[in-house]
């Protein structure tokens, strides 16, 4: 099959999923400003798939969040664009810094029909019918690509410097973008750090002569990826620091930052410029309906047969997969999508949703019942039966559609989230009390507060991952860069204290609540390691291993 038929294969596949539209459920945290900080009480998780009050009976066909995010997108089948989250930079593109716990639409892209989206740390990208793309947001390392990095900050939509554009992902402080032009199918801007771009380089300079502190130049400007100018890229996901892009005859390039493996070149190296893996190639090339994913330290896809392939840190414990290796306990499960968060991952296949890995706020969506964390693949019962048609996971929360067809009153009996009237006045005030249906929710962020110290000894479980902790954007300048991942990464200096150190001191403080281990500060309180054996007793069924098909 020719690269052509690849390609226009491949564009049939997402328009035949992008034309679906189904009912939006949410499961995670929804206390915004607070999620992946580790500050105040976490409450108001929904721990079970729940419906959200402004889109229940809109017909949702597309959802975006991103490993980083504390920000949500959805796309209806009219085009509208829906936003809610954290807004501190304006990534909700409503004019303004208010949080928003209510879908709300971005009244300025209303003349336009919406069709992709995306969204990084601290900023959102979306693309249009006719292939312009906007964005909103954070911009100081130019990830907006309006082609100026003056403006640190754009509350309300600004157009990129691309056309033609059908796709775009976004890491956590940059964009891709893939295009129709011929020779420059995919487009990056944004911070040049770890190489994520894949051009070449790191951009690095010395902030002043004397100075030993560097600085990373801003790119503005989308700009093509030269090394990549004769393929044609058909897919790309980005992690917090990472891109993963497919091309139309099957081969899979990761660049970008390369600690715990999650490249999948059998080393930690970063890579500046597109690297190709080798293991997708002659027998094992990617089928044009390949699933891909990138997670903060992971990454995924699915390959020959739809057999689910991960590579990076993919436990909080145990060996990293230093290159891709085929997840067995999803094999035979035809797998439609798949997103992965800070450190989980959600999956459609068949007529079941599965999903694993570390969560503190509910995100697996297991319910009251169901334990908070899974190392191996599990059916999110609830959901069972039910046709998933699209996944989206952010920093402690995870979004799916599901098929009305087929279900009943299925979806009449879930839980109905009205979200909180805003502190500064949000647009959409609550009117009167939450429905009689949320009290369930009350008592669970009830037991949410009382299990607060609890929390604050999971938390320290994803101490090393890139999670949004380090997400302190209400601080000075590259703050929020330096701790994404955590002290693993090179370069990372700032006030004579090392970015891990600052989070072992936000463990310090968790540590008295915990009534032991006060002292250690840096690395791992020591209740981290032993988080696990409860979630693990918690299946108390025996029934570990693969999900078992109806």
């Amino acid at each position: 099959m020719s690269a052509v038929e690849v390609e226009k294969k491949v564009e049939e596949e997402e328009s035949k999923n992008v034309e679906k539209s189904g009912e939006l459920l949410f499961c995670g945290g929804t206390s915004w400003d607070v999620i992946g900080r580790r500050k105040g009480a976490v409450e108001g998780n929904l721990i079970s798939p729940t419906r959200l009050r402004p889109l229940v009976g809109i017909d949702i066909r597309f959802v975006a969040s991103g490993c980083s995010s504390c920000h949500c997108v959805a796309l209806d089948v009219e085009g509208r664009c829906y936003t809610w989250g954290r807004n501190e930079k304006g990534q909700l593109g409503h004019g303004d810094s208010i949080q928003r716990d209510r879908p709300t639409v971005v009244s300025e892209l209303s003349k336009h029909k919406v069709v992709r989206a995306a969204s990084g740390r601290s900023h959102s990208v979306v693309i249009t019918e006719d292939g312009y793309s906007f964005a909103f947001g954070w911009n100081k390392h130019g990830q907006l690509g309006s082609g100026s990095a003056k403006n640190e900050i754009e509350k309300s939509p600004v157009r990129c410097q691309v056309s033609d554009v059908k796709n775009t992902a976004c890491g956590a402080d940059f964009t891709v973008w893939l295009s129709c032009v011929e020779g420059a199918s995919i487009l990056t801007a944004g911070l040049p750090q770890y190489g994520q771009l894949g051009h070449g380089t790191d951009n690095e300079y010395n902030t002043k002569d004397s100075s030993v502190r560097l600085a990373y130049e801003a790119q503005p400007r989308p700009k093509a990826i030269t090394s990549l100018a004769g393929e044609t890229i058909v897919k790309v996901a980005c992690g917090t620091n990472h891109t993963v892009a497919v091309d139309a005859n099957g081969h899979v390039y990761t660049w970008g930052f390369g600690g715990y493996g999650r490249l999948g070149h059998r080393e930690q190296k970063d890579e500046w410029a597109p690297r190709r893996v080798d293991v997708f190639q002659r027998q094992n090339l990617l089928p044009p309906d390949a699933v891909i994913s990138a997670g903060s330290v992971n990454s995924a896809c699915t390959a020959g047969g739809g057999q689910l392939y991960m590579w990076g840190k993919i436990k909080t414990t145990g060996d990293d997969w230093m290159y891709p290796k085929p997840l067995m306990d999803l094999s035979g499960w035809n797998l439609r999508c798949m997103d992965s968060g800070n450190m989980h991952h959600f999956v459609g296949a068949d007529s079941s949703c599965i999903s694993w890995g570390h969560a503190q706020y509910g995100e697996l969506g297991y319910g009251p019942n169901g334990q908070k964390s899974s190392a191996v693949p599990k059916k999110v019962e609830i959901l069972d039966g039910m046709h998933v048609m699209s996944v989206a996971c952010g920093m402690g929360h995870s979004m799916v559609i599901v098929d009305r067809t087929n279900v009943g009153d299925r979806l009449d009996q879930l839980d109905v989230y009205d979200g909180k009237a805003s502190v500064e006045g949000s647009e959409e005030p609550v009117s009167g009390p939450p429905v009689s249906k949320q009290t369930p929710k009350k008592g669970a962020s009830k037991a949410t507060q009382n299990s607060k110290r609890k929390k604050s000894k999971d938390s320290s479980d994803s101490e090393d991952e890139d999670d949004n902790d380090g997400d302190s954007e209400d601080e000075d300048s590259d703050e929020s860069d330096e701790q994404v991942n955590g002290r693993t990464e090179p370069k990372r200096q700032r006030g004579g204290k090392a970015s891990g150190r600052g989070r072992g001191n936000g463990a310090k403080k968790a540590a008295p609540a915990e009534g032991k281990g006060a002292g250690r500060g840096r690395g791992r309180p020591p209740s981290a390691n032993k988080s696990p054996k409860p979630a693990q007793g918690k299946t108390g069924t025996g029934k570990r291993g693969r999900p078992r098909k109806s």
